[in-house]
């Protein structure tokens, strides 16, 4: 059945199914092509008669998924320029003042989108939650720091995004004035920086952190480097422009050049920070809109009064390793190596992770630093450091697939969270026949956390309690102590 909301910009036309209607689509702001690329997100643009809404829009350019990751993670590509857009599910837009929840995708900052099938937003409004999953430019026309351009687009789009669910999000049933925004990956990563940003004060109440914190941007000399590599590979000036006279395509392929050539080259230090994130286009220091690292921030007071959820997966990174085939041929001499190149006391840090997996190969005591360096210990200092409310979460149930070595990895508990598991592009990464009880609670936690504030168990305090998500799901206080002591002081 058709349904039709008046917006600031104009009317539109969305999509009842059952209990949920959905607005696929819906620009928040001109396309950012032409004399508007490399500028920050215009305004909304307007319409006249009706606008349909009943189809996805256009996903930003990206470099795109390779194997094996292309097999596990489904990357839809929807033509078109104006990339700039949101997804809406809502349970009635004749209600109003019900919570809404905006979900900012991952993919590195080079891929990703509100098409993917696994970011349907229609189990929240069945729950009573206005959902909403946004765009942003990503790559170099997001991150790059490409002079005449504002800083750090991708955020801005972001910020625009928020302003555009501020103004609008009434006309769907929802309360501009109970927003949470939440994110996996690069999304949680956006919304760590978005609790430090003076551009998003006030934009949303609440937010949700899935693997990913306070601690991922990188300075402004490293992405000046950057911008002028790729700049290099082109034949332009890093200028608006320069690159602005490159192709999309053409640009697109030169930055996926450009990120195998640093992977190759990083263990030499020709790339300074991005050996350990590998990470070339993503937010980056500018001193405006990202004032300094995050994390600092959010230590210092920024976003204290917002209510957050956070967590990671416990096997994060056997995302990056298991599937490419890469963990049995990691000795102890790599995982020594690696520790050395952290800055921690390496051979207590070996007994202590020794200790804790005590029957583990060096390529699972790898996959078990690497989870912890680049994303459980960045999710406990924000938590730790900070004084508003905060709920802490870990997912430990494991995937079948790689012969259950892909175990709790990367990105696994996101159908779980959208309660999607009956949709076919799931199995790709959970296998057949995953819990649904686990679906069931993380789903309800996340719905309260969004309605009420609160998921169900205790605030992270002393006692450091995590709600442990898996085959028997509860609250353990102070999980891994010892491997979580490592980095005292160095992460």
């Amino acid at each position: 059945m058709d349904v039709t909301v008046d917006i600031a910009q104009g009317r539109l036309r969305g999509r009842r199914t059952g209990a949920v209607t959905e607005f696929l689509g819906i620009p928040y702001a001109e396309a950012p092509f032409g004399s508007l690329r490399f500028a920050a997100p215009s305004s909304p643009p307007s319409w006249s008669g009706v606008r349909d809404a009943v189809s996805l829009g256009a996903t930003a350019p990206k470099i795109g998924y390779r194997p094996p990751t292309s097999e596990i993670l489904t990357e839809p590509v929807v033509p078109g320029l104006d990339c700039l857009n949101v997804n809406v599910w809502t349970p009635d837009v004749a209600e109003s003042g019900l919570p809404v929840f905006v979900w900012i995708h991952g993919g590195a900052f080079v891929n990703g989108s509100n098409a993917v099938p696994i970011y349907d937003g229609s189990a929240f409004a069945r729950d009573g939650i206005v959902a909403v999953a946004i765009n942003y430019r990503l790559g170099a026309d997001g991150f790059a720091r490409v002079e005449g351009a504002p800083a750090n687009r991708g955020l801005l789009d972001q910020v625009a995004a928020l302003e555009w669910v501020r103004e609008n999000i009434a006309a769907f049933g929802g309360d501009p004035a109970r927003v949470t925004i939440a994110g996996e990956s690069a999304g949680a990563m956006s919304v760590g920086t978005l609790l430090s940003m003076p551009r998003a004060s006030g934009l949303f109440q609440r937010a949700i952190l899935q693997s990913g914190a306070g601690h991922h941007v990188i300075s402004e000399a490293t992405a000046t480097k950057v911008a002028a590599a790729l700049a290099e590979a082109v034949g332009v000036a890093p200028t608006v422009d320069g690159l602005g006279s490159v192709p999309v395509d053409q640009l697109v392929d030169a930055q996926r050049d450009l990120g195998d050539r640093i992977t190759a080259e990083a263990p030499t230090g020709a790339w300074g920070e991005l050996a350990f994130n590998m990470m070339p286009f993503e937010p980056y220091i500018d001193g405006d809109v990202v004032p300094d690292l995050p994390y600092r921030r959010i230590a210092g007071g920024a976003g204290s009064s917002v209510d957050i959820l956070i967590g990671t997966t416990s096997e994060e990174f056997a995302f990056f390793l298991v599937p490419a085939g890469v963990t049995e041929y990691i000795d102890s001499a790599r995982v020594r190596l690696v520790l050395a190149a952290y800055g921690v006391d390496v051979d207590a840090a070996v007994d202590a992770y020794r200790s804790q997996f005590p029957d583990a190969t060096p390529g699972e005591l790898f996959i078990a630093l690497m989870t912890d360096w680049f994303f459980r210990i960045p999710a406990l200092r924000v938590v730790e450091s900070r004084d508003g409310r905060a709920f802490v979460y870990e997912f430990t149930w494991r995937s079948p697939l790689f012969d259950g070595r892909l175990g709790a990895c990367h990105a696994l508990e996101i159908p779980f969270v959208f309660d999607v598991l009956d949709k076919p592009e799931t199995a790709r990464i959970t296998g057949t026949n995953p819990p649904q009880k686990i679906a069931d609670e993380m789903h309800r936690a996340w719905v309260d956390f969004v309605r009420d504030g609160s998921p169900g168990w205790v605030q992270y305090g002393s006692d450091r309690s995590v709600m442990m998500f898996g085959e028997q799901s509860g609250v353990v206080d102070d999980p891994r102590p010892s491997t979580r002591e490592v980095w005292a002081g160095v992460r």
